[in-house]
């Protein structure tokens, strides 16, 4: 086996990697010849591994996404796009899909490889690496996007099969993830568990330098295969430098200073100094920022714990009392300064297939506290009280919800608790009312119908609302075996609105992926799953 680097090259590079990135810790980094070939970002969360294993939140899956590849790729729209595999076809007969590889994709070089220092990718690193997703000692979280497979198998270098158990027509969008990434066995059994701090894939970017919550460095993969549309290769960028203030406030001090090159999402701290409450830059930024926005899958939502034996969560009529008694627009202006899209239809986002503009809730005072006078009526509760459980980042909004149902009648307690506190209380049903995000894991909107299918109730599933509802779930279970997304939209349409019918859940808003660009930066672009691509920008000088 070959031996780890040695104490001197670590300095070595360290001093090399220093001298390139000088212009990220340089007070005047306009003034580095280089700066134009660096993309910088901060990373106000830890960075918990390198390793797409474990690739499981935004953090840890927007640098692997520089680093790794899978099958399939989703362009800026969603749409499923070759990567690794040139092109495939499906069996809807037997479930089964045939993936047709590229021959020229090479591993990052590494000492491992022997005297070539790299290799081509094939079919049996795919099944190596699925392997070791399903691994129970390697642990990832990821293991579940295989649960529906029957097998997968190399057939030769350039072809891997894999059939499903049953048919799941999102499939494709799973295999997207970063999970389901290609890693070389030779040097993921030459580190080890130490694989999630020395990577090699075969992405644009290749690992140089990480200083675990201080910086992380990749270089640019002069092997990459993908080229653009003019034949040049790609990535243009020399260097990624990311850097780990953990305040956000000081994160965007950094981007108005220009020391970083762009920042995602919209912090109370900073909000109302870079966007007017209509949701346009602040007049002193225009000349140097770029605002870009789109609908992102997420849906910001309260949900009722349905196992409650309380008589308020039991109430249809309650439950509706609440959703009709807050103005969502009102929220999304002075809390949000425009920044997200009243949820006044159903549980599914704007931006993902299968959203509908169906009638859902919106502002109605009276027909609220006619709702709470059918509940009193219902239940002889005369005193109708909810106690809503968030987190801090959300305390403003559910504020807001408490001083508008106190309006109608309902009397609100907001109970703030740490995010992992609500979390756990939350999957084991110990709050009656809660403060959620769901953040689509691929796109289709079976992700978040996923969330009221009855065989899904926690902890063996994602349904933390425990709703039940037969024909939800015959629906469900219908939309899995149609193929047709134009069939599919019709069947997710029926059981959004039976959702909102039920009211188990109070949608909020559907959230906006933002990013606050430097206006030197070009391609940057923005997809609703707010993934961080970096292989088509470029900075100007």
């Amino acid at each position: 086996m070959i031996s780890r680097p040695t104490f001197n090259f670590r300095y070595s590079l360290l001093c090399f990697v220093a001298i390139l990135i000088a212009c990220v810790s340089c007070s005047d980094s306009s003034n580095s010849d280089r700066d134009h070939l660096v993309f910088r970002y901060n990373e106000h969360s830890n960075i918990s591994s390198l390793d797409p294993a474990f690739a499981r939140n935004p953090q840890n899956i927007w640098p692997s996404n520089q680093l790794f590849n899978g099958l399939v790729q989703l362009d800026d729209s969603l749409s499923i796009q070759p990567d690794i595999a040139k092109r495939w076809e499906i069996n809807d007969s037997t479930y089964t899909y045939t993936f047709f590889l590229r021959d020229d994709v090479y591993f990052h070089k590494h000492d491992v490889f022997g005297s070539d220092s790299t290799r081509t990718a094939n079919a049996y690193d795919f099944e190596y690496s699925f392997n070791r997703l399903l691994d129970p000692q390697v642990a990832s979280p990821g293991s579940w996007v295989l649960s529906n497979v029957d097998y997968y198998r190399a057939e030769n270098d350039t072809t891997f099969t894999i059939q499903l158990k049953q048919p799941f027509p999102a499939f494709l969008g799973l295999l997207s993830m970063r999970y389901c990434s290609v890693v070389p066995e030779e040097v993921v059994e030459h580190y080890g568990s130490d694989f999630r701090s020395h990577p090699v894939g075969t992405g644009p970017f290749q690992f140089k330098l990480w200083e675990e919550n201080v910086k992380l460095v990749f270089r640019k993969n002069p092997l990459y295969f993908e080229k653009d549309e003019t034949g040049a290769s790609l990535p243009y960028l020399e260097a990624v430098a990311i850097t780990f203030l953990p305040d956000k406030q000081s994160e965007f001090l950094q981007f108005a200073q220009g020391k970083i090159d762009f920042i995602s999402g919209l912090d109370n701290s900073y909000k109302d100094e870079i966007l007017t409450t209509t949701g346009e830059l602040q007049e002193k930024y225009k000349d140097r920022v770029n605002l870009i926005t789109t609908p992102y899958l997420n849906t910001e939502y309260l949900g009722f714990f349905m196992g409650a034996d309380t008589p308020e969560i039991k109430s249809r009529y309650l439950r509706q009392a609440v959703n009709y008694g807050f103005d969502r627009q009102k929220m999304i202006t002075y809390l949000r300064n425009g920044m997200g899209i009243p949820a006044e239809h159903g549980f599914i986002p704007m931006g993902l297939p299968g959203f509908d503009y169906i009638e859902g809730y919106t502002y109605k005072p009276e027909k609220a506290r006619q709702l709470v006078k059918q509940y009193i009526q219902e239940t002889g509760d005369t005193e109708p009280e909810i106690v809503i459980g968030t987190n801090s980042q959300y305390l403003d909004i559910c504020e807001y919800v408490q001083r508008e149902l106190e309006k109608i009648g309902i009397k609100v307690t907001v109970d703030v608790m740490p995010p992992s506190t609500l979390r756990q209380m939350k999957s084991s049903g110990e709050l009656d009312v809660f403060r959620a995000s769901w953040v689509a894991d691929y796109p289709d909107a079976e992700n978040y119908l996923s969330l009221l299918y009855s065989p899904n109730f926690t902890p063996n599933g994602p349904n933390y609302m425990h709703f039940y509802n037969e024909t939800m779930d015959s629906l469900y279970l219908k939309a899995l075996s149609v193929t047709d997304i134009e069939q599919r939209k019709l069947l997710y349409t029926q059981m959004d609105s039976l959702i909102i019918a039920e009211a188990p859940i109070v949608p909020l808003y559907y959230d906006k992926a933002i990013r606050f660009v430097n206006h030197k930066v070009t391609g940057l672009g923005i997809n609703p799953q707010n993934f961080l691509f970096l292989k088509r920008v470029k900075k100007e000088r």
